[in-house]
């Protein structure tokens, strides 16, 4: 049985099998493989939910599609974190996209994920892919004007994902950016972490001229709900409360044709968010 349970009390319970398929400690966090009994296989990070084969579209669909929807003609992406490889899988079903950068720190995320989660990291070997297990911090340093969308998926604010969520780290995202260029970051769970989440617009409040949040469930997350961060400098418009546009409205039909989670309605109405989750993005 897997439960994690959050600092306020509640969480999550799934029932596994009694031993990992896979566990291994690398340099920087304990990698582990569980195989479930209605959800497929099981990532865990230091014994903390990332994916399951079962419902890992909520998330992956969320973070790559909003975003390089509402982006003209997106060619350049970095993924940062996102070693499962189920963001890059998203991204690359847009056609306009030439090349993908993924710079992961930790290589063996990686190779656990391609081993036993194939139906998320089967496309990591893309010939338009090309992986950096780096510490994201001082890759993004030297890489100015250089993507169209930069996807931060990154896991919590501890760990090796501490220094991600820093005003430095994202003014350094920022400069890596094309004109009309967008960046999206997961920004925790409104119901579980509102401190983390509300440290974090402060900071990206102060880089960018426009953040909006979205949010939507992911049912295997403590809380079931989940937000992302939509930030860039270009397309803000009037209404600062509405959704960034689809700018290609035949690419998006395309993607929604073939997925579980994002259609076109569906991409106007994640940004209406609930009072409480509004609260926390503008709390700055």
């Amino acid at each position: 049985m897997y439960k994690e349970i959050t600092p306020n009390g509640y969480g999550i319970a799934i029932e596994t099998d009694e031993k990992p398929l896979y566990s291994a400690q690398s340099e920087f966090q304990k990698v582990e493989i569980l195989t479930s009994k209605g959800l497929g296989n099981i990532l865990t990070l230091d014994d903390l939910m990332m994916t399951t084969v079962e419902d890992e579209f909520f998330y992956h669909e969320m973070i790559s599609h909003i975003p390089l929807c509402s982006h003209p003609c997106p060619e350049s992406v970095l993924v940062i974190g996102g070693g499962d490889g189920g963001t890059v899988r998203e991204v690359l079903r847009h056609k306009t996209v030439k090349n993908v950068e993924l710079c992961e720190i930790d290589g063996l995320v990686i190779e656990a994920s391609k081993q036993f989660l194939p139906s998320i990291a089967g496309k990591l070997d893309d010939s338009r892919v090309k992986i950096f297990v780096e510490d994201a911090i001082e890759y993004i340093k030297d890489k100015k004007g250089r993507y169209d969308v930069v996807l931060i998926d990154s896991t919590d604010p501890m760990g090796p994902g501490e220094g991600l969520f820093t005003e430095k780290f994202y003014t350094n995202v920022k400069e890596s950016l094309k004109e009309g260029g967008i960046v999206v970051a997961q920004s925790e769970s409104p119901f579980a972490n509102p401190k983390e989440m509300r440290m974090m617009y402060r900071l990206l409040h102060k880089v960018f001229k426009c953040v909006k949040p979205y949010a939507g469930p992911i049912p295997t997350y403590p809380g079931g709900y989940w937000s992302w961060a939509f930030c860039t400098d270009y397309t803000c418009g009037a209404n600062t409360l509405a959704a960034p546009e689809i700018q290609d409205v035949e690419r998006a039909k395309e993607i929604e044709k073939n997925s579980k989670l994002y259609n076109c309605e569906l991409h106007k109405g994640v940004f209406a968010v609930p009072n409480f989750v509004r609260k926390i993005s503008e709390d700055a």
